[in-house]
């Protein structure tokens, strides 16, 4: 009965590390250049495939990332990892064209009111630009990854049919999108809402080139994940230690910890090729790094867990010259 239950699963998962990005561009204080570098190659040492390193947006909009052309300069190409960035526009596409990334992802909302807030465009005109950004990001020899936020819920209007989202989804493949990446930007979905979307949005595209990026507010994202597994889904966002959130989602939770992400795939025997125990590692040094707790419960149980050792090792050694 278990092997039934389960034998359809993937048997390889491809994870995406947004924490350079998605996780510091809502930190209050700007994180060092050099610290930054230091944070990607740590990632990439724990073998995860893909990170993306930055973003291509004004400095206006999100000094966090102000370094976007160092950090891409610096890393548009890794030995064993593969890196894209963020771009919004043309002069960000200009940008990421200029630091040698092979790939970049664009952005935009399910939601009218999200997409407004968050871009400042309603999402006609977001489609509207997109129709030649992507053309144009292709024509660059670039992979494109869709990225459609608030799929689940929107912190403006409430849960968005899947039918809209799948509308978008359609529009991006149209426009020549290698991958669509869709986002319970504000952490609300549930299994059965999850299901549903990707039941509208998997006919559309290749089940392969299509990812969840999931939020962690109302402590569902693992069973998300497991939804989307059932389903076929082999690609996910983490950002390690649950760094980030949505500056335009009152509340939500920062992203799915990518720990608890590998954890759960290695414990059910799929494969992520990415070293567990030296990524919490990375988790807790990124958590010294921007000076406050992180939203991990894997990295807790951790950090209990290395306490408990060191206690016990001084402890010992105590006794053995007492």
């Amino acid at each position: 009965m278990e092997a039934a239950v389960f034998d359809n699963l993937p048997k390889k998962v491809y994870i995406r590390e947004v924490g350079p990005r998605d996780g510091l561009q809502i930190e209050p204080e700007f994180v060092p250049t050099e610290v930054k570098a230091e944070f990607i190659r740590k990632l990439a040492a724990t073998g995860v495939p893909h990170i993306e390193i930055t973003s291509f947006v004004h400095p206006k909009w999100i000094p966090a990332l102000a370094d976007g052309k160092e950090i891409g300069g610096m890393f548009a190409e890794m030995n064993g990892t593969h890196t894209s960035a963020l771009v919004p526009n043309m002069r960000g596409l200009e940008g990421a064209a200029e630091a040698g990334l092979k790939e970049v992802s664009v952005f935009m909302s399910a939601s009218e009111s999200h997409n407004k807030a968050n871009i400042n465009r309603a999402i006609s005109e977001s489609l509207k630009m997109f129709s030649e950004l992507i053309p144009a990001i292709k024509k660059e020899g670039m992979g494109v990854i869709a990225a459609i936020s608030v799929v689940c819920g929107c912190p403006f209007e409430g849960e968005v049919p899947p039918e809209k989202v799948a509308e978008i989804a359609g529009e991006l493949v149209s426009y020549g999108a290698d991958y669509i990446m869709l986002g319970d930007t504000i952490g609300v979905g549930t299994p059965i809402q999850v299901k549903r979307l990707l039941e509208k949005v998997m006919p559309l595209h290749d089940p392969q080139r299509i990812g969840l990026h999931l939020h962690d507010t109302q402590a569902t994202a693992l069973s998300n994940v497991l939804a989307g597994l059932e389903m076929g889904i082999a690609c996910f966002d983490g950002a390690v230690g649950g760094l980030g959130g949505c500056p335009y989602a009152p509340g939500a939770s920062g992203n799915l910890p990518t720990e608890n992400l590998v954890y759960l795939l290695h414990g059910m025997g799929i494969e992520t090729g990415i070293d567990l125990d030296a990524l919490l590692e990375v988790a807790d040094w990124c958590q010294r790094m921007v000076g406050h707790s992180l939203s991990s419960n894997g990295l807790r149980a951790y950090l209990g867990r290395k306490a408990a050792k060191k206690n016990a090792a001084e402890k010992n050694a105590t006794g053995a010259h007492g």
